[in-house]
């Protein structure tokens, strides 16, 4: 399924996401199953069936990682249940310095340290978009690799955060 083509949106990385809210409303309006109250049970099925459709397209469309994903997907390249990662070098040898400063801000509950890390991973994750986004306008094999790289590197990074919140969350109890 091409969310893309759901909600009658561009295919593209920069998606507005005001326009994908307006759309999303609209089509649920149309499909949620309320409306088929009185209809018979195929219909009724369908309509479930649409409404989930337009949930997981909206929810794919809007956030930036499942977006680019499903970009990658359409391009022939899946990376939802892969295990492959990443060999960027540098990108590795960074990892271990988040994770370290991760460990050193959890034992040492450094509020400024943490703030200067999660500006850190913005900082990378906004660097690593920008990137991401030019690569996947590109209709070439080398850039679609690159982009299902930057990728993966956004849904490492994503981790990172989620570990870096738990941590200051832990610390502001």
């Amino acid at each position: 399924m091409n969310y893309f083509e759901l909600f009658n949106l561009p295919a593209t990385f920069d998606v507005d996401v005001a326009e994908l809210s307006t759309r999303y409303r609209e089509l649920q309006k149309t499909a949620h199953p309320d409306r088929f109250a009185n209809a018979s049970e195929q219909q009724k099925l369908l309509a479930v069936s649409r409404t989930a459709q337009i949930n997981d397209g909206f929810q794919t469309l809007k956030d930036p990682i499942r977006r680019a994903e499903h970009l990658l997907e359409m391009k022939g390249v899946e990376l939802q249940n892969e295990t492959q990662t990443v060999k960027d070098t540098s990108f590795l040898m960074q990892q271990m310095e988040w994770r370290e400063a991760l460990e050193d801000i959890s034992r040492s509950g450094d509020e400024d340290e943490a703030d200067k890390l999660e500006r850190s991973f913005k900082q990378y994750r906004a660097d690593i978009t920008h990137a991401l986004q030019d690569l996947l306008a590109k209709d070439d094999v080398a850039a679609t690799q690159s982009a299902a790289d930057h990728v993966r590197k956004l849904k490492f990074m994503a981790k990172l955060q989620d570990e870096l919140v738990r941590i200051q969350d832990a610390m502001y109890d």
